[in-house]
């Protein structure tokens, strides 16, 4: 092109979630994604376009027992997640809610270890009210000399999953609001040609009608973001893991590249330049699959000592099993109590002294336990570093919360019962459906949404509504994740700050040997099991 024509190539990676080596850490088979493959999409694209940024858009400090080990066992060697984004010369990463999950010391030291800037305009010092590591965005000038403005924005519900320690001191503003007051000022003072808004968060709406996919909670404001502020050109985004390519919602090109390296985001801009500056005169989105690539040689370099030793740590037995703690059926899990599920209420209820437990089995792919138990069972069955709470709640909250675990179920045209669609689609919610302890119940999924509960006991007696019960759940539903309001507000009388995955070893290491067991205190009625497709989820 001309030097009155030019093109700019924006790349973006979104929920890497540590996943850096294309190798499964429960099953050490190799798997078709992973920054290592996607580092080599990128290093081929800079051979062809010189006029590229790569953005980070948040979640990659947190998802793998690779960062697990990092964050909680040997931190004192360099974030090997930091350091692969250094080595990739990223040119911004923004904050995604799984950054807070180790604490703020532990997010401002990966800060400081990056030789790129953070971003997140609405994430702000709540004393001073600016941005929590400085930079709201960023201007970079490409060779062809157009400018283009990276504006970063995170979700602004983390304060309702996240532990009130590791967010202290900061306030979350609303992103439409702080997009309307950020963009004027990068096109005023930073002269941008290009309006980049790099956003962890997703779409409350559905792209192409504008329907609510989703309860309008504020978690996702991509769609709004598109509709409501002037002057973006570009929208990068996350946090729901979906893959979104060949979108444009209101004039403004939109991608979302998947989580764990399954994607690589690419946005194309065609620009013109006249009298009054820069144009765009075309754009794209695409993704490009990691499956298609080879790792990266020296990425996976980079992290061969560090993942070494995280392989010799998941290898460590911490006990043995009797009987079969086997996830046979993650679906069957769900609608018949299963031993792993009633093992966690065990860990819960021994680590509070409460007698009442709410738990989930979070995804699709928890193998449960063999005979010989290691680390490397521990978390690939418990993959977030949750901590518990016990809530003081009424027999009334604990009938509405069955009653929303109930809607991940429906019937089926033939009479079968399976996963309730909002809980697959955009994003899988496995970890929103709860299962419970220290309570009888029996929840009819043949009965009207609200109207599923047709037992609710304890000790043989009706539960009473009225009465005040001490449960024990994690830190993420204590909050009212998942759209569990009912929790929301309610005295906490005992919060346990350890987290699950120490809990768990401790509880297997003390007692050397456990055994696989059920009660069968709760029943699914209402229909046929239908075996569910596995697919992999986060929040």
């Amino acid at each position: 092109m001309s030097l009155e024509q030019c093109e700019v190539v924006l790349l973006e990676t979104s929920d890497l979630h540590g996943f850096i080596l294309p190798e499964s850490y429960a099953t050490r088979k190799e798997v078709p994604y992973g920054l290592a493959r996607i580092a080599s999409i990128v290093q081929d694209i800079r051979r062809n376009h010189s006029n590229t940024l790569l953005i980070d858009n948040g979640d990659c400090l947190q998802g793998t027992p690779l960062t697990y080990y990092h964050a909680k066992v040997n931190s004192g060697l360099p974030n090997p997640v930091i350091g692969c984004l250094n080595g990739l010369r990223y040119d911004a990463a923004v904050l995604g809610n799984h950054e807070f999950n180790y604490g703020l010391p532990y997010l401002r030291n990966a800060v400081e270890a990056s030789d790129f800037p953070w971003l997140s305009a609405n994430i702000v010092d709540a004393s001073t009210g600016r941005p929590l590591f400085g930079k709201p965005y960023i201007i970079r000038e490409m060779e062809s000399g157009v400018r283009v403005g990276v504006l970063g924005l995170t979700t602004s519900y983390i304060p309702v999953w996240e532990q009130p320690e590791h967010i202290a001191g900061l306030r979350f503003e609303d992103p439409v609001q702080t997009a309307q007051h950020w963009i004027p000022v990068m096109k005023a003072e930073g002269q941008a040609d290009v309006i980049v808004v790099s956003y962890h968060g997703g779409f409350e709406r559905d792209p192409g009608t504008g329907t609510p996919t989703e309860p309008l909670t504020g978690e996702n404001v991509g769609y709004a973001l598109c509709e409501q502020v002037e002057g973006i050109d570009v929208l990068l985004t996350g946090h729901q893991h979906r893959a979104i390519e060949g979108c444009n919602i209101n004039g403004v090109c939109v991608v979302q590249p998947g989580n764990e390296g399954r994607y690589l985001g690419k946005i194309t801009l065609q620009l013109e330049k006249k009298p009054e500056g820069w144009s765009i005169t075309g754009r794209t989105s695409t993704l490009i699959a990691a499956a298609e690539f080879e790792p990266d040689g020296d990425i996976t370099q980079l992290v061969s000592g560090i993942e070494g030793l995280t392989q010799n740590w998941l290898d460590q037995p911490f006990g043995y099993l009797d009987g079969d703690m086997t996830v046979h059926s993650h679906a069957g899990a769900r609608l018949h109590e299963h031993p792993l599920i009633e093992f966690i209420h065990r860990v819960q209820m021994d680590a509070s002294g409460a007698d009442i437990s709410a738990a989930a089995l979070f995804d699709n792919i928890a193998p449960g336990f063999g005979e010989v138990i290691t680390m490397r069972e521990i978390v690939s069955n418990y993959i977030y570093p949750n901590t518990l709470k016990v809530l003081r709640i009424s027999g009334r909250d604990i009938k509405a919360a069955l009653e929303k675990s109930a809607e991940y179920f429906e019937i089926d045209a033939e009479g079968r019962i399976v996963v309730s669609p909002p809980f697959l689609l955009p994003k899988p919610q496995h970890f929103n459906y709860d299962m419970w302890e220290g309570i009888d119940y029996i929840l009819d999924i043949s009965q009207p949404i609200g109207q599923r509960v047709t037992r609710l006991e304890r000790n043989g007696q009706t539960l009473s509504e009225e009465a005040e019960y001490d449960v024990v759940m994690n830190n993420y539903r204590a909050a009212g994740g998942g759209n569990f309001t009912m929790f929301q507000g309610k005295p906490v009388v005992k919060d346990i700050p350890m987290d699950m995955v120490e809990l768990i070893a401790d509880f297997i290491r003390g007692r050397g040997r456990i055994t696989a067991s059920v009660n069968n205190n709760w029943s699914v009625v209402g229909g046929a099991a239908e075996e569910l497709k596995p697919v992999r989820n986060d929040r």
